[in-house]
């Protein structure tokens, strides 16, 4: 029992903050385009609470590596070039991610040698986490079905017919996406992507 309780303080920092990152960077982004809707919405904060989705921070907890928080508020029509700026915002969250592994990884790094000490020891734990987190986010999110962010830009790279034909299974895309993630496809196929990106970051 102990030992859990302190997997899920190590895991509790590092996937809220990850999540929040995530979801704030699409925001901004929006915003940067000219969509105004994720700031009046509030959501433009480093609050947590206010990026949560149940279902996708459990899929997280459980996996480790993938899952999803609650999307910001877009609203395309205010963008200049809707499918292109579109493109734009969704891959600033895995993004963010990939950004976020790097730091966390180069303090890893740079630090390693500090966490031999039993007071330290969680501390760098935690870090390594952080970069598995957010390699899994970036990584799962870039899957190209909608709502994910990879559906997204998919759909910013289609000729026009091919994207409005894309978008139409978003409102199954989550369905989609639970059946792929437990009948196994999704560790299969992306697990192993995500090790070696890690293994590249923390050890080569």
């Amino acid at each position: 029992m102990n030992e859990q309780i302190r997997q899920i303080i190590l895991l509790a920092v590092p996937v809220l903050f990850s999540i929040t990152v995530h979801e704030v960077c699409h925001g901004y982004a929006a915003y940067y385009f000219g969509d105004p809707t994720a700031k009046l919405a509030g959501r433009l904060t480093l609050n947590p609470i206010k990026h949560i989705d149940i279902v996708g921070l459990l899929v997280l907890f459980v996996t480790r590596m993938i899952g999803w928080a609650k999307p910001v508020p877009v609203n395309p029509r205010n963008f200049k070039n809707p499918r292109k700026d579109m493109m734009w915002v969704s891959l600033a969250g895995p993004a963010s991610n990939l950004g976020l592994a790097v730091i966390f990884a180069l303090v890893f790094r740079l630090t390693e040698p500090f966490f031999h000490s039993p007071f330290l020891y969680p501390l760098g734990d935690m870090l390594q986490i952080t970069v598995m987190i957010n390699v899994g986010l970036a990584i799962f999110n870039l899957i190209p079905i909608p709502p994910l962010d990879g559906g997204h830009i998919l759909q910013g790279l289609l000729p026009e017919d091919m994207a409005y034909a894309w978008a139409r299974i978003e409102p199954y895309g989550f369905i989609i996406l639970i059946v792929l993630i437990f009948s196994g496809v999704i560790r299969i196929i992306l697990f192993p992507i995500i090790m070696a990106i890690i293994k590249i970051l923390l050890t080569i």
